[in-house]
């Protein structure tokens, strides 16, 4: 509920605190008392357009601030904590400044925020109806929302969710794959060349490297074959140095007594030395072996080479990245065949989701008119005592064409009325005027309470025009409103006055050389004198007491 309202140099204000408690709130006064600053002033802080005339003359910029307790996990805490901000725990206070130069900033608990958001969190938390309401229950937008609210089916909302969600998820897959259908049957006669011409080479991953390091290598082969002949030659002359050296180790082992002993560590080294000459000579005769090139090699290892080389650049990748191009086009190809099935296996899955959307969207509108009968019902009620005898009131369920069905359903929800008989139906903004307006709309809140989750709601002389009986009845529908959500009004009605749980008093009178509007939270006997005045005007009587008395009375 809205737990005070503090206005700054707003207009005729200079400094106003007021506290507000649950149940229904009543603003009187005279007019032109200023009953609509305070209402500008909580517009002003809740996200209303911002008119730089609302500064006090004089001042540079005027300010208001709105504090709100809410419950747990109401929308506006979570709308907050969605912008990153902090969602107050159980109590919001938006504060809006204006300049005299039209300028505004906003805050929501001390957070600097936008005024689109400020707006957006008004609405959550506050319901103007009036004569110049343009928000609520005029915006037929809202209304299938408000009507699901008081007919509860939740559990064929979600069914309709679910089912637009598996039908919008088919539907996606069902064009992926067409659109993959027809781009692989576009490409496939490129694309069974290609995997042929690449499945055919069978090229592996590196083998480019590997081929052109064993070319450079036959291209030098010759040279080096001949290097390796004379090393060869000269190490096998004169019988060759192993040979040599053997013959020597022999001699040397011959050698007996003290001289052989001292040969001993030479022979060990000779020994070692023929064996590792004999291990390299080894290594030459294989190296040349293997330098030993078939010119036919050559020419097949330059031909693959140049092949793959070819098909890289064909491909417009690297030669390593041929193999995986090639898994990749066979999939695509692969597509081609497996296409078709893939399409109508899509196709069967959309036609189930289409069917289990038809049954869900069917079985939602049929509780909807349901709905929308009983509170037809229960509004037209409500409209004889408001002095809306010859008004009729019908919630108009309009089930739309498939291509429109969204994860609400499949309906335009609107309220309408008509005044007169022999009059069409039309929206409540076209067709009631300024105090019948603000009646159906009262009709339309006491039935639509039970589902409402904005927890102050504002009536700005839903009385007008009327009286007695009628101001009474519109009075017992406040308080009854006022029993699930905070209620405001401003009313010229002693009857409705009189409903309040609490009453402030709006006058307007001269400070010095200023005019400033004051407001006075109204007790007993204070009380009981204005809704006497509300009844006799400006000279109060004993019979207007009395009369306010029997009204009070009949209030407790």
């Amino acid at each position: 509920m809205l737990t005070s309202l503090s206005i700054r140099d707003i207009v005729l204000i200079e400094k106003l605190n007021l506290s507000f408690a649950a149940g229904l709130t009543v603003l009187t006064g005279e007019t032109g008392a200023g009953k609509s600053i305070l209402l500008d002033s909580l517009g002003l802080a809740t996200g209303a357009r911002a008119d730089r005339a609302l500064v006090r003359q004089g001042q540079e910029k005027g300010m208001v601030s709105a504090a709100f307790t809410v419950a747990t996990g109401h929308p506006a805490c979570a709308l907050l904590e969605d912008q990153g901000l902090d969602g107050g725990e159980g109590e919001i206070i938006l504060r809006r400044q204006i300049t005299a130069d039209g300028r505004s900033k906003a805050w929501a608990n001390d957070q600097p925020i936008g005024q689109g958001l400020l707006a957006e969190l008004g609405s959550l938390l506050v319901e103007v109806h009036g004569q110049h309401d343009d928000r609520g229950l005029l915006d037929s937008a809202g209304h299938r929302g408000l009507l699901d609210d008081f007919g509860r089916y939740g559990t064929e909302l979600k069914t309709v969710a679910a089912a637009h969600n598996e039908l919008r998820e088919a539907s996606e897959a069902l064009a992926e794959a067409e659109e993959m259908l027809a781009n692989a049957k576009a490409d496939e006669e490129f694309l069974e060349h290609a995997v042929a011409e690449l499945d055919t080479l069978g090229i592996e991953e590196g083998e480019e490297e590997a081929l052109a390091e064993r070319r450079t290598l036959m291209m030098q082969g010759e040279k080096l074959a001949d290097d390796l002949k004379a090393y060869q030659d000269d190490l096998a002359a004169d019988g060759g140095v192993d040979a040599t050296v053997r013959g020597v180790l022999r001699r040397m082992e011959r050698t007996e007594g003290a001289a052989g002993d001292l040969l001993s560590p030479v022979i060990e080294a000779l020994d070692r030395a023929a064996i590792e000459l004999g291990e390299g000579m080894a290594a030459l005769d294989r190296l040349a072996q293997d330098l030993d090139f078939d010119p036919h090699e050559l020419e097949r290892t330059e031909e693959r080479l140049f092949e793959i080389r070819r098909l890289a650049r064909k491909h417009n990748c690297q030669p390593d990245e041929l193999p995986a191009l090639l898994e990749n086009l066979k999939t695509r190809y692969a597509a081609v065949s497996a296409g078709d099935e893939m399409v109508a296996a899509a196709r069967v899955r959309v036609g189930s989701a289409r069917q289990a959307m038809k049954a869900a969207v069917e079985a939602l509108t049929a509780k909807r008119k349901a709905a929308a009968a009983e509170l037809d019902k229960l509004v037209m009620a409500e409209l004889p005592p408001l002095k809306l005898e010859n008004a009729q009131f019908r919630t108009a369920v309009e089930t739309l064409p498939e291509g429109d069905w969204t994860a609400q359903g499949a309906d335009r929800v609107s309220f309408e009325v008509k005044t007169n008989a022999g009059t069409p139906f039309g929206s409540l903004v076209k067709i009631a005027s300024g105090g019948e307006l603000a009646r159906f709309i009262l009709a339309l809140k006491v039935v639509l309470a039970r589902g409402s989750s904005t927890p102050v709601m504002v009536f700005d002389e839903v009385d007008k025009g009327i009286g007695g009986a009628t101001a009474s009845a519109v009075g017992e529908r406040l308080r009854r409103l006022s029993e699930s959500a905070q209620v405001l009004v401003v009313t010229h009605s002693p009857q409705v006055a009189a409903r309040g749980n609490r009453q402030f008093q709006i006058s307007k009178g001269d400070h010095g050389a200023e005019t400033r509007t004051d407001v006075v939270a109204l007790e007993d006997e204070a009380r009981r004198e204005e809704i006497a005045r509300m009844l006799a005007g400006n000279v109060i009587t004993d019979a207007a007491r009395a009369a306010a008395d029997q009204l009070l009375h009949l209030d407790g």
